[in-house]
């Protein structure tokens, strides 16, 4: 049973990518603003694995499934330039 704390930082463990503060932000940046007609998991920047681990934290309601949400959230909407 995995009991350990999930954050962004994790969530990009999980899946591979680098997770530091710095390259989480810059991966954000990079790909903002996602389209928002196409589901996260779809995006192309997704390896196949990543995007099914993405679809399954959804649809069971994981314990990944509230960090996949902020992600996609931070990707969907640029920050207030003011």
């Amino acid at each position: 049973m995995d009991i350990a704390a999930h954050n962004l930082s994790t969530l990009f463990e999980q899946l591979g990518l680098p997770a530091d503060a710095n390259s989480v932000d810059a991966f954000i940046h990079k790909h903002r603003p996602l389209d928002p007609k196409i589901p996260l998991h779809q995006a192309t920047w997704w390896a196949p694995d990543q995007a099914e681990f993405l679809v399954q934290a959804i649809e069971e309601d994981s314990d990944w499934s509230e960090e996949v949400d902020e992600l996609d959230a931070l990707l969907r909407f640029a920050p207030d330039a003011s």
